[in-house]
């Protein structure tokens, strides 16, 4: 069976990858040097190890951390969708739309669960919109974050 990342099968993660994977986790500007500390291995084999990670695709990439509130992107919503059928069509309308930050297929009483950052409420209603002309979607609910209260990073890698 095919993983949502495209890859057939688990890669055999062993406690050297995973304390590198953690110190990238934690300063994703982490050179080799770091993460051999963080590894309690030599730096070449902290670069190799790290080769590994990303030729496996267990790595999928660097990216930085945005404030996207300096670029005026003040207003973030969570849409909450039911659709006809599998809903594929408008997952893919969604991810498409650069301003969704996270799109899920979901369980429950909801289908698909999106996240999106807009720089005004017009924006956002136009997005509103769009998904409402739509004949697979049902309903649609739309929640706008008033504070985040809690953001984590990414979970460390056990």
């Amino acid at each position: 069976m095919s993983r949502p990342n495209g890859r057939e099968t688990e890669v055999d993660i062993d406690d050297v990858d995973r304390a590198i994977l953690n110190g990238l986790l934690a300063d994703g500007r982490a050179g080799a040097s770091e993460l051999a500390d963080a590894a309690d291995v030599a730096p070449s084999t902290a670069t190799k190890r790290l080769t590994s990670l990303e030729d496996s695709g267990v790595i999928e990439g660097y990216r930085p951390e945005v404030d996207y509130a300096a670029f005026g992107y003040d207003v973030t919503a969570v849409f909450r969708l039911q659709v006809d059928g599998d809903g594929h069509g408008v997952i893919e309308d969604l991810a498409a739309t650069d301003r969704m930050v996270d799109v899920y297929e979901v369980t429950g009483s909801d289908d698909v669960v999106a996240i999106g950052r807009f720089t005004e409420t017009d924006e956002m209603n136009a997005r509103i919109r769009s998904l409402l002309d739509r004949e697979d979607v049902r309903t649609l609910a739309t929640n706008v974050v008033l504070e985040t209260a809690c953001s984590h990073g990414p979970p460390p890698v056990e």
